[in-house]
C-alpha cells in the first residue's frame, strides 16, 4: 500500500458526483476504504457550505472542507476557519456587466445565493464571496471575460465551459488546500487533488498528484499528472485504488 498520500481533495460536481448528482455506491465504498486507512478526505467545491454539507454527511466526513472555490475553509463541518470576502464595489460592477450582457448570473453571499431572478437591492449591506456568469454565447462570454480582466483584483475560473466564476484574487482551491494542510500538519506533496474544471486547475497543479476526471475540460486534462475515468465511471474509486492501495 502507498503511504505517500495523506489528503484526498475532491471536487464535487463532475467529479465526486455522477451526472445525476449522486455519489455512486462504488465511489462511496472506496472513499470509506481510504478513510479507514487514515487518509483525510476533503470536499473542495465551488458550492456553498449548505449545498455541500449533505454529501459530506452522507460520506461521514468530519474533516476540513473547502467551499465557494476557497472563499471559505472549514476546520470541520459547521466550524469555520477562514472566510475571504469580495469588495462590494466589485460585486456591483459585475452585476452591471451581467445585466448589460443579458446573461444568467448568480452571487454567493454569506447568507444565501442570489441570482438573476432573485437579486438583492442592497449590495452594500451584504457580505459577498463569489459572483458567476453563465452564457452559451461564446462572444458574450469573451466580452465578459475581457471586462473582468480589466477590473483587476479577481480570480477568474469556471465550473463548466459556459460559465465564469469570480472570487477575490488569490482565492482558489489550491490556496484552500494549503490552509487545510496547515490545519492537518501535511505538505502539499501529500495531497491528491481531483477535479474536472478550471476552478480545479490551481489545485491540480499544486498538489503532489493532480488528477483530472475523464470528463474534464481539455486544459485541465493537459495539466494533470493522471487522467482517470469519468464521474459516471467511478473515476475517484479508480484513483484511490491505484494511488492509495497499490
Amino acid at each position: 500500500m502507498n503511504n505517500q498520500y495523506k489528503l484526498l481533495a475532491l471536487d464535487m460536481d463532475g467529479t465526486l458526483l455522477t451526472s445525476d448528482h449522486i455519489i455512486s455506491p462504488v465511489t462511496s465504498e472506496w472513499i470509506q476504504k481510504a478513510k479507514e486507512k487514515g487518509v483525510h478526505v476533503c470536499l473542495s467545491t465551488g458550492r456553498s457550505f449548505e449545498s455541500a454539507l449533505p454529501y459530506g454527511e452522507e460520506l461521514g466526513l468530519l474533516t476540513p472542507m473547502i467551499t465557494v472555490n476557497g472563499s471559505e475553509v472549514w476546520r470541520a463541518p459547521h466550524d469555520l476557519y477562514l472566510r475571504s470576502l469580495m469588495d462590494t464595489k466589485l460585486i456591483s460592477t459585475m452585476h452591471d456587466i451581467a445585466v448589460a450582457e443579458d446573461c444568467w448570473y448568480w452571487a454567493y453571499s454569506v447568507e444565501r445565493v442570489y441570482n438573476k431572478d432573485e437579486w438583492v437591492d442592497d449590495i452594500e449591506g451584504k457580505e459577498w464571496l463569489k459572483f458567476g456568469f453563465h452564457t452559451e454565447d461564446d462572444d458574450a462570454r469573451h466580452r465578459i471575460l475581457m471586462k473582468l480582466q480589466d477590473m483587476g483584483g479577481l480570480e477568474i475560473t469556471n465550473s463548466s465551459p459556459h460559465n465564469l466564476e469570480v472570487n477575490p484574487q488569490g482565492i482558489n482551491k489550491a490556496a484552500g488546500i494549503r490552509e487545510v494542510c496547515g490545519l492537518l500538519g501535511l505538505d502539499m506533496s501529500e495531497v491528491i487533488a481531483v477535479g474536472d474544471s478550471m476552478n480545479d486547475l490551481a489545485a491540480i497543479q499544486a498538489a503532489g498528484l493532480g488528477v483530472a476526471m475523464g470528463n474534464a475540460q481539455q486544459v485541465v486534462r493537459d495539466s494533470a499528472d493522471f487522467v482517470t475515468t469519468s464521474n459516471d465511471e467511478d473515476g475517484i474509486a479508480k484513483v484511490i485504488e491505484k494511488f492509495i492501495f497499490m
